[in-house]
């Protein structure tokens, strides 16, 4: 098998993709995710977002399989993706609270020159919080490099009343979208079920 490359630092899926007892690398890919504007569609938007991290990794591993993510939270029109700071976080939370929205994560692989796009969505349904709930809540949970300025993992979970489809998406590596784009590059991740 050719070596495979999970273009992203995010602990969370690599925490994901070591579920499987297949060895990977990460690697930061070189791409402005500002360079792709949001025009209306958020499926579209995350899956143009991860190929150009996969596009740009490819001249540095041009014979390895790159598997690379990228999650937005969408809102009655809105994205959210990394709060700049602690104030936008809040705003987020603040929006977010009482309402169903949905997580996207737009996931490639590349291989051989060859492109596997596909997208997951999740919807998620906040709790009512209040103002002091979501200061205390960024006090003392990380949030800075989440998609909505929240976690669905751990204590996180106390913002999060219902979820509808993939939790691992809401993490940033659904699995199962994972594994359908891995098969077309001859890796089966049922092959690599840890004991």
């Amino acid at each position: 098998m050719n070596s495979l490359i999970l273009g992203s630092q995010s602990a969370r899926r690599k925490e994901i993709l070591n579920f499987f007892a297949l060895p990977f690398q990460q690697a930061t890919p070189d791409f402005d995710e500002n360079s792709i504007p949001y025009q209306g569609n958020p499926s579209d938007y995350v899956c143009a977002l991860s190929k150009g991290k996969a596009l740009s990794l490819i001249a540095k591993f041009p014979k390895s399989i790159i598997l690379t993510a990228d999650t937005i939270v969408w809102c009655e029109g809105k994205v959210y993706g990394k709060p700049k700071n602690v104030e936008e976080a809040f705003q987020f939370l603040s929006e977010l609270q009482g309402k169903w929205h949905s997580v996207f994560t737009g996931v490639t692989v590349c291989a051989q020159n060859r492109e596997y796009h596909q997208f997951e969505e999740t919807r998620v349904l906040f709790n009512s919080l209040t103002p002091d709930e979501i200061r205390h809540y960024h006090t003392k949970l990380h949030w800075s490099d989440k998609a909505g300025g929240y976690a669905i993992q751990m204590a996180g979970g106390l913002v999060v009343r219902k979820i509808e489809g993939c939790y691992y998406n809401v993490m940033g590596l659904p699995i199962n979208t994972v594994r359908e784009l891995l098969k077309h590059v001859g890796i089966e991740l049922w092959e690599y079920l840890k004991p």
